[in-house]
């Protein structure tokens, strides 16, 4: 079972290499040059107020405390010893 699963793992990733387009060699119809964008906002001026929300502040209420899930066994170590015994 363990060799199926480790064949079939090695299938599954020799495939996705497989699947890959290869890789682009630069831009071929620039001659390999990329473009350059230039954006220009200086005549663009920008005017208006800041909206702030009108009220007091909500506080969000405390979460509940609760007790720890946890339990402590005490007669855990019985068990162990037990288990030990098994080895």
């Amino acid at each position: 079972m363990r060799t199926l699963t480790t064949i079939l793992a090695t299938l599954a990733l020799l495939s996705t290499t497989a699947l890959a387009q290869p890789k682009a060699k630069g831009n071929a119809g620039n001659g390999g040059q990329a473009k350059v964008k230039v954006y220009d906002f200086s005549g663009d001026t920008i005017e208006g107020d800041l909206i702030k929300p009108e009220g007091t502040t909500v506080d969000a209420r405390d979460f509940a405390k609760h007790s720890s899930l946890i339990k402590i066994r005490k007669d855990f170590i019985a068990e162990i010893l037990k288990s030990a015994e098994d080895l």
